[in-house]
């Protein structure tokens, strides 16, 4: 596994920043851009388990809710790599990883940072398609109306 880092200012407060990246229709929008079809499936709960799955594929990963303080900071421990909507397991390829999104806020900008762990010959891909889905997140958040 490799850490990568990527973050973005964003001109919207960090609560609507929160709801950008965890409400079901905008994570499904920002979400595609990583994995096509990918959504997220449980309960943001501090301690419980949710599935980032992709529809198309039915591949994902479920992962612990290690860390939760809502509108600052999540961190997911990558529990099981699944396959078939999270009915089977899979090879490991994310199992171990984490996963965090940071936002601080000052003077109505929000500076978001996600952090992940990913499989190294995935770095390529990642390298690419975070950073726009970054700047879908920042789109969703600072539109009007949202």
């Amino acid at each position: 596994m490799k850490t990568i880092v990527f973050s973005i200012h964003i001109s919207a407060s960090k609560e609507r920043v929160w709801r950008v990246l965890w409400d079901d229709e905008s994570f499904r929008d920002w979400g595609d851009l990583i994995d096509e079809g990918m959504y997220m499936r449980g309960a943001l709960v501090e301690g419980s388990t949710v599935e980032f799955m992709s529809s198309v594929n039915g591949y994902g990963v479920t992962s612990l809710v290690k860390t939760l303080r809502p509108n600052d900071y999540v961190l997911f421990s990558h529990a099981a790599d699944t396959q078939e909507s999270g009915q089977l397991t899979r090879e490991d390829e994310w199992t171990g990883g984490q996963e965090s999104y940071s936002l601080k806020e000052q003077d109505g900008m929000t500076h978001l940072e996600i952090q992940t762990d990913i499989p190294e010959e995935k770095e390529e891909t990642f390298e690419v398609r975070l950073p726009k889905a970054l700047e879908r997140i920042k789109y969703l958040a600072e539109r009007e109306g949202a």
